[in-house]
């Protein structure tokens, strides 16, 4: 979703809100850059280039994020008021080519602050030729949220407090995975959100259906007990991400790859290349 927005405080100064997740149609929780934060009960007056405004209201904060309340649907507003946000490390602006490179194929449901990367590798003609290939896929919906690009900054892993995404999955989703998995079949996870989800979500024998939300910290020592291969991006260091992809292909092997991966120039991150962990 095009979810940074930008406007002016009461005071006149400026300020850019970045939407870490939707609650309600009229609610949600964000990340704000200013000079100074407005205090709850405080009005930020958004803006677009046209020079159409409308207010959004403070009304709390839970130490990480700040909770607003937009005057009517959310959706509707950010498809007329909002910007892509690139993730952190591409300076630069959206722009009107990134709105359709920065989704996936498999893009349904509003509500993904962040595009699942693996997943931009895919395109209608390649899922041809896997489907001609005895490959068939399974769709979770995943809400990804800023907290994907968070880097652990604490010296012991134990104590950094992992970031929150909402997933749906589906019935038939749990059921085809069941059988896929009793059949000795390899589940092959696109990316690192639906790995979290996969794990948080796996019984023993079928995922729990319906909706959801993850914390799950994956770092080495974990045991998968869903995810048999994995297609992720190369990721940033001192991230959770990194964390996870070396749980699963071990730190060493993984330490290789990307010692390969810099010495032959791979481009890394969200619009970069990709590795695929059997």
């Amino acid at each position: 979703i095009p979810a940074r927005l930008h406007g002016k405080k009461e005071t006149g100064g400026v300020i850019e809100l970045l939407i870490e997740r939707i609650t309600d149609d009229m609610q949600a929780w964000v990340q704000i850059r200013a000079s100074k934060v407005p205090k709850t009960g405080s009005i930020i007056h958004i803006h677009n280039q046209s020079g159409e405004t409308f207010p959004v209201e403070m009304i709390g904060y839970d130490g990480r994020f700040y909770e607003v309340r937009f005057p009517k649907n959310i959706f509707e507003l950010l498809e007329r008021f909002g910007e892509l946000p690139l993730p952190p490390y591409i300076a630069r602006a959206a722009d009107t080519q990134d709105d359709t490179r920065y989704q996936t194929v498999f893009a349904k449901q509003e509500g993904s602050v962040a595009a699942p990367t693996a997943g931009l590798h895919f395109t209608p003609a390649l899922l041809a030729r896997l489907q001609s290939q005895g490959v068939s896929w399974e769709e979770l919906t995943l809400h990804v949220g800023l907290g994907t690009f968070r880097p652990v900054k604490t010296e012991n892993i134990l104590e950094h407090r992992m970031h929150s995404e909402r997933y749906f999955v589906a019935p038939e989703v749990s059921k085809a995975l069941a059988q896929a998995k009793s059949g000795g079949r390899r589940i092959c996870a696109v990316g690192t959100t639906s790995v979290r989800t996969l794990e948080s979500a796996w019984q023993g024998v079928a995922l729990r259906a319906g909706a959801g939300r993850t914390e799950i910290f994956i770092y080495p020592g974990y045991s998968f007990k869903c995810v048999d291969r994995l297609l992720t991006n190369f990721h940033l260091p001192k991230s959770t991400l990194l964390m996870l992809v070396s749980a699963f292909a071990g730190y060493e092997l993984v330490k290789q790859a990307y010692q390969e991966a810099i010495e032959r120039e791979y481009r890394f991150f969200s619009y970069g290349d990709a590795m695929l962990i059997l």
